[in-house]
Parts: C-alpha cells; sequence; structure tokens
C-alpha cells in the first residue's frame, strides 16, 4: 500500500505554530474573548508540537484536543470546533488515523472549519482592519442579522435573473446547434455570428441592455443569455460529432432516419459535452448576473448589495453576499454534478469514478 505524503500535514502545523505564536505576542486585552484567543494560540502551539511527536504521544493530543473543546465549546462556539479539527486533520494529514478509511468529504470539512479559526485567531491578533479583512465571526453576524435583506438579493439574481438568462442562453445555444446539424450550410453563417457573441465586453453590454429592458432583472436576464450561448452551442456541435463510426455503420445497417440516429446515437453521444457546457454556463450565469448589477439595478441583488455597502464601507455585509452567492452557485454545480452522472452514466469517466468509491 502506498504511503501518503505527509508533508501538507507538517507544513500545515507548522503554520498553525508560527500563526499562533505571533498572535499570541499580539494579543492584548482582560475580555473574556481576548483571554480563550490567547489560551487557544497557546494551544494550537502545544497541539502542533503533539501532533508532530513520536507515537507515544498521539493519544495525547486527541485527550487534550477532546477535553478543551468540551470546555470552550461554552465559552466560544469556534474554539472548540477548530482545536478538535487541527487535531483531526493533524491525524489524517500525517497518518495517525491511516488504519481507518476517511472520507474526502471529512477531510474537506475539517480543513474548512480549522481554516476559518486560522481566518479569526490572524484577524483578531494582528488588529487586521474590518475593511481590509473582516473576521468570520463578523461575517456570521451581518450573515444572520441581514438573512431576510440576503433572501431578498438571492431570489432576485439567481431565481430570476440566473436561471431565466441560462435556461433561455443555454437552451437557445443547444437548440441552434441541432438546426445547424440538421442544415450544414447554416454553420458558415452562424458560427462567426455566433462567436462574436463571446467577445462582446460584459462591461460594455450590461449598461445596453439596462437601456433596452430597464432596471429590473429582464436586463440581466439578457447579459446572462449572451455569456451562455456560446459556450453551449459549441460544445453541443462538438458532440453531435463525438459519436464512433462503428456505431453509425450499425445505424445505417438498421436503416435508420436521420431522425433515429440523432434521438439513438448523436445525441446520447453529445450528452457528456452539453453537460459539460452547463457546468461551465452555471458559474457564469451567476458572475455574469451580479456584474451586470453593478450598472443599473433596483433596491435588490447580490450585484446590487455588494455595489452599495462597499461604498458605505460595510465590509461584513459585503462579505456575506458574496459567501450567499457562493454557496449559490455551488450548490447549482453540484445538481448539475449529480444529474450528470444520472444521466451518463455509461460514459467511461463516470463508469471510472465508481469504480474507484
Amino acid at each position: 500500500m502506498m504511503k501518503k505524503n505527509p508533508l501538507p500535514g507538517t507544513l500545515l502545523l507548522v503554520g498553525a505554530f508560527i500563526v499562533a505564536v505571533l498572535s499570541l505576542i499580539q494579543l492584548s486585552g482582560d475580555s473574556a474573548a481576548s483571554y480563550a484567543l490567547r489560551s487557544h494560540a497557546l494551544l494550537l502551539i502545544v497541539s502542533s508540537l503533539l501532533a508532530c511527536s513520536q507515537t507515544a504521544l498521539r493519544h495525547v493530543l486527541f485527550a487534550v484536543a477532546l477535553a478543551v473543546s468540551a470546555l470552550w465549546l461554552a465559552m466560544l462556539p469556534f474554539n472548540g470546533l477548530s482545536t478538535l479539527a487541527l487535531a483531526l486533520l493533524a491525524a489524517v494529514s500525517v497518518q495517525r488515523l491511516a488504519s481507518a478509511p476517511v472520507p474526502p468529504a471529512a477531510v474537506a470539512a475539517l480543513l474548512g472549519i480549522w481554516l476559518l479559526w486560522f481566518w479569526q485567531i490572524l484577524v483578531t491578533g494582528f488588529a487586521v482592519p474590518q475593511v481590509i479583512l473582516p473576521a468570520p465571526l463578523d461575517i456570521l453576524t451581518a450573515l444572520v442579522d441581514g438573512v431576510s435583506l440576503l433572501a431578498g438579493d438571492l431570489v432576485q439574481t439567481v431565481l430570476k435573473s440566473v436561471l431565466a438568462g441560462y435556461l433561455l442562453g443555454c437552451g437557445a445555444g443547444i437548440g441552434v446547434a441541432l438546426l445547424i446539424d440538421r442544415l450544414p450550410f447554416l454553420q458558415r453563417g452562424l458560427l462567426p455570428v455566433a462567436s462574436l457573441t463571446s467577445t462582446v465586453p460584459l462591461v460594455g453590454v450590461a449598461p445596453i441592455a439596462v437601456m433596452w429592458f430597464g432596471f429590473d432583472w429582464p436586463s440581466k436576464a439578457a447579459v446572462v443569455i449572451l455569456v451562455t450561448f456560446f459556450p453551449a452551442l459549441v460544445s453541443t456541435l462538438a458532440g453531435l460529432k463525438a459519436s464512433g463510426k462503428l456505431e453509425q455503420e450499425l445505424m445505417y445497417c438498421y436503416a435508420a432516419t436521420p431522425h433515429q440516429q440523432l434521438r439513438m446515437l448523436r445525441l446520447p453521444a453529445a450528452m457528456p459535452f452539453i453537460f459539460s457546457a452547463l457546468k461551465v454556463n452555471a458559474t457564469l450565469a451567476l458572475i455574469t448576473a451580479i456584474v451586470a448589477e453593478y450598472f443599473g439595478s433596483p433596491t435588490a441583488g447580490l450585484g446590487f448589495r455588494i455595489s452599495t455597502e462597499s461604498a458605505r464601507m460595510h465590509m461584513p455585509i459585503v462579505w456575506s453576499a458574496i459567501v450567499v452567492s457562493s454557496l449559490a452557485g455551488s450548490l447549482i454545480y453540484t445538481l448539475l454534478v449529480r444529474l450528470d452522472r444520472r444521466v451518463n452514466f455509461w460514459h467511461p469517466s463516470i463508469r471510472g469514478m465508481a469504480t474507484e468509491k
């Protein structure tokens, strides 16, 4: 069995040690939060040393982490979670838990929790101004306090601008690709025109769309259509040419009509290409809608919120809007990946992933 490289875990612990020492030097104050931060910085130092130590001290690391986590969870929620995450992450990275299979999602969750606290103690310890970089707890507070406001922004941007533009843009791209495939002479005329849509600058089109369709979500959806059309068109055209010659000859032997060949062979063979375009367009559509809202928007929308609150220097609200948009984009992408695996279960790449699991 191949040994895992302990270098990433070692580097992570060395970084924790250095930042903890520097934060311990910088931290001052007599409040409970300041005392907890100093204590946690000290525990990070001890945990880092214990995690890199010999076998005799491995169990001590987990005992200390679990005990202190239980005590600190009552004082500051991040303290106990981050200490436990550091201990478990160090164990995974340096192969302390080599005997038990560790799911990748668990490692990612541990790393995420610990990095959030790493961010928290770094910003607090070095007194970084909130305008430059707010602490995660400040962002979480702003997110909780403005949940109704951000929910309205999410509906305006994602469920209206992004969803409408994404469906129309991808649908138009796939439809035009099928039309070009059926009538090849259109390729010479439509492809050059379609390629122009991918080179049009977004910052130039967004104000024009506002003048044409107004300040509400249709103008943002129009820009999303323009951005998502070309990737869907090109990927679908490439996918329709992906079927093998043997399969095509078999369809000819069965006297299949062009429509039957498209429905039974060429369109299924193109589905991996189409889903690749759909996944790329999902993130493109969200980014495009947010940027388009900078150039004129009603009093709602994630882009509008980021623009107005950054002008007011309310950076926790700005970061909370970024978090909401990132979570929405990740959710959409994850749903498309799962749908891709269900539709294209026959594809070698999907079967290979299932075999590895």
